[in-house]
């Protein structure tokens, strides 16, 4: 009678203890839906800091082409306005040396001119008693002739030298006034080049500050982007963490609920089976002995148990690590700093073939989606992969995944 007593007792520690993990494992539930739902709220973050990060690039690239086209420009303007320095300089040398010219044309044709007044007016004045002392100092009719012709022709010569002149200096000043309009001309485009120049300068020294605003920016969203690939891991370490206590703790309730449920049902029967035959210690014996060979299913559960935990985390694809987070990186400076650098362990990376995770050995190969990974890197926490890739577009371009890990040796 007083072993029957204590069947209700172990009862209801039984469901005080049932009730008490069921609470808990409730908690471990819900804390694993709390870092469930952060990292789905990061992983959105890190996609739309992704397709920032590749917007900013694009528009940096475009920025980078357009300076490229500004610089060339302003080479060209550059070229032209000192070509049309010489050319306005050598015009204005131009123009001064026709200016003496015309300067030295007009006093000839001046001093020309004087010269030739004074004989017309000599001739006119004293005309008469030239003509008369040409005729009585003449011996005849034909050196008259010949004087009076030399005088003709000295008149002829007088006036197609001052035309002469005349013309010359309608020459010069043409040629002046040309010059005057090419210099003019030479001027304004010299003046027309010069401030297209500073207006390309300009337009370069804003191209360049667009430039450097799009890298702050591109640094912000990496910045951004590695601290939620870091909240990422850091909820996928806290889930599989909260997983694995959830199943330590799962093994052994079932085990206890089971013995304890083995336990109970044989000391009823034995107790039933004392008193209601009224045998002594014998039978009580072999009615324990029954209970007590009953704890060969248990250990037989048990290593059923683990079994089949065994093979579930190993297959012919090797050992299964779990569903991780997968990202890529390069060789450049923006992944990495700098650029050209070793890995962790002191090889070359290669795309195909490198991976970086903390957590295992360097030189563990992974399965993954089908192809062989070696971890060579370090970066990021175990259970996030980090894929070599051989350019930046195409690490850009492989964003966030998901795939299972499986561990080959």
């Amino acid at each position: 009678m007083r072993n029957k007593k204590l069947i209700p007792v172990l009862l209801a520690g039984i469901l005080t203890f049932t009730t008490g993990y069921s609470v808990y494992a409730a908690d471990i539930d819900e804390q694993i839906a709390d870092m469930q739902s952060q990292k789905a709220q990061a992983e959105a973050g890190l996609a739309q800091a992704q397709g920032n990060i590749s917007s900013l690039e694009s528009k940096r690239q475009e920025l980078e082409s357009y300076l490229a086209q500004l610089n060339s420009q302003y080479e060209e303007l550059t070229d032209s306005v000192s070509q049309l320095s010489i050319q306005a300089a050598q015009k204005e040398e131009e123009l001064q040396d026709m200016k003496l010219e015309l300067a030295k044309a007009q006093k000839q044709s001046e001093q020309q001119y004087e010269a030739m007044k004074k004989r017309i007016v000599y001739m006119y004045e004293n005309g008469g008693a030239t003509m008369l002392e040409l005729l009585l100092s003449s011996s005849d009719l034909t050196q008259f002739m010949n004087r009076a012709e030399n005088i003709s022709q000295l008149s002829k010569y007088d006036r197609d030298m001052l035309k002469k002149y005349q013309d010359l200096q309608a020459d010069i000043q043409s040629q002046e006034e040309n010059l005057e309009k090419e210099s003019a001309s030479v001027n304004q485009l010299l003046a027309e080049s010069a401030s297209k120049k500073q207006e390309v300068q300009s337009l370069v020294s804003s191209t360049s500050d667009s430039i450097a605003s799009y890298i702050s920016q591109i640094s912000a969203s990496q910045a951004e982007a590695a601290a939620l690939s870091a909240q990422i891991s850091s909820a996928e370490n806290s889930i599989y963490s909260l997983t694995q206590q959830a199943a330590q703790q799962s093994q052994p309730q079932e085990e206890d609920t089971y013995t304890e449920s083995s336990s109970d049902g044989s000391g009823d029967s034995y107790n039933d089976y004392s008193e209601e035959s009224g045998s002594v210690e014998s039978s009580g014996d072999d009615s324990y002995q029954e209970s007590s060979s009953e704890e060969s299913p248990q250990e037989s559960y048990s290593e059923s148990a683990s079994s089949e935990e065994s093979s579930s985390s190993s297959s012919g694809q090797g050992t299964y690590l779990g569903n991780f987070t997968l990202t890529a990186y390069c060789n450049c400076a923006q992944c990495c700093g700098t650029a050209g650098n070793l890995t962790a362990s002191g090889t070359v990376p290669s795309a195909g073939r490198t991976v970086a995770m903390a957590g295992v050995p360097f030189g563990t190969q992974l399965l993954i989606n089908g192809n062989v990974y070696t971890v060579e890197d370090l970066g990021t926490p175990y259970g996030h992969v980090d894929i070599f890739c051989g350019s930046h577009s195409e690490a850009l371009s492989f964003g966030l995944q998901h795939a299972d890990v499986y561990r080959l040796n």
